[in-house]
């Protein structure tokens, strides 16, 4: 059976966030989250314990892993290794709009930073 998902039918989920963030896909093995940051939105800083890939999807924003910060923009691909620091922040004039993937699923809980 095709399994086959509107975003705008997927509802938003409430995240420490409290951004646009809405789960397209959720199994036992990973998850794909798609994100829309308005101008001046932020992730907050926090640490995944899996493997994370952003896809960016829309828009320019900058990328924090670890130390490190990079300017992305549409069609590009991110990768975040598992325990390492990272956000996302839009600093433009139009959203920010980009997929999450984590695989393995989290088992464990993700772990905020101040």
């Amino acid at each position: 059976m095709i399994v086959a998902r509107n975003l705008q039918d997927v509802p938003v989920l409430e995240t420490a966030h409290n951004v646009d963030a809405r789960n397209v896909y959720n199994t036992e093995n990973a998850v794909v989250t798609i994100i829309t940051l308005k101008p001046g939105q932020e992730l907050k800083k926090h640490i995944t314990p899996v493997d994370v890939a952003f896809y960016i999807l829309h828009g320019k924003g900058i990328v924090q892993i670890g130390d490190e910060k990079i300017e992305v923009s549409e069609n590009t691909l991110v990768e975040s290794p598992k325990d390492i620091l990272h956000c996302l922040f839009n600093q433009g004039n139009v959203d920010f709009v980009f997929m999450v993937i984590k695989a393995p699923r989290p088992q464990k809980k993700t772990v905020f930073v101040a």
